[in-house]
């Protein structure tokens, strides 16, 4: 796509960072992802309409 298409489009364009794919198996913050895992164990997800 050219450059006029892309303004006057709609879709929305993302650039992602190659150096950002070293992050992607690191946990941050492991007490709050064990804190919601233990949250999402106990909820009961209301059952889907047929």
């Amino acid at each position: 796509m050219k450059i006029q298409e892309l303004n006057q489009s709609k879709v929305t364009v993302i650039v992602f960072d190659k150096k950002l794919e070293e992050y992607h198996n690191l946990v941050f913050f492991p007490e709050k992802l064990a804190k919601a895992n233990e949250i999402l164990i106990k909820v009961v997800l209301p059952k889907t309409l047929k």
